[in-house]
């Protein structure tokens, strides 16, 4: 699949986003994420994995929505463990 992301074009595909992230470990996640294989990784981590530019030069969107039409699961916000007082 084509994408752009940060004014380049990148070709992608489910499988190259499997092995591009192989061994990866995650980062904490703080924001929006993305659910590749059993792992949740920041949404900016992956487009500096995959893209190999700064994440300041892309959006958190653009690769969000990369990643959803490749069909991967992406979270808006992390999961919180509720406290019970």
């Amino acid at each position: 699949m084509r994408c752009v992301i940060a004014r380049y074009p990148f070709e992608l595909s489910r499988a190259g986003v499997l092995a591009s992230m192989k061994g990866v470990r995650p980062e904490p996640v703080t924001g929006e994420s993305v659910t590749i294989g059993r792992r949740c990784y920041p949404v900016k981590q992956v487009g500096q994995v995959l893209t190999r530019q700064d994440p300041r030069d892309f959006t958190a969107g653009e690769v969000t929505r990369a990643m959803t039409r490749l069909g991967f699961t992406c979270h808006d916000r992390p999961e919180v463990a509720s406290v019970e007082v």
